[in-house]
């Protein structure tokens, strides 16, 4: 199962870093949609798991922080959903 602490902050920048092609070191604290886009999309790729978020949720991350919350929220969730599960999946929010 993953970690449920994951992602941490630096991993969140690991994989904004990947975007532009920048050390972690180099990465901002505040988030443009097209850097929170490319993070999702990051997100979703290493760990099955789409987050959960409309377009108000989408508007309130502005900052590296913000965007860790989300995800370990959308890990926990589907690490809770995923413990009640047989198929170790979880409906909706894994990538088929």
């Amino acid at each position: 199962m993953t970690d449920l602490a994951r992602p941490d902050r630096a991993e969140v920048l690991e994989m904004l870093a990947a975007f532009g092609q920048r050390a972690a070191e180099d990465v901002p604290d505040e988030l443009g949609s097209l850097e929170l886009t490319w993070l999702i999309a990051e997100f979703e790729q290493r760990y099955g798991i789409e987050p959960d978020l409309d377009d108000e949720a989408f508007e309130a991350v502005r900052t590296v922080d913000d965007a860790v919350a989300v995800f370990r929220a959308a890990v926990l969730a589907a690490g809770v959903a995923a413990s009640g599960s047989t198929a170790g999946g979880v409906a909706g929010a894994a990538r088929p």
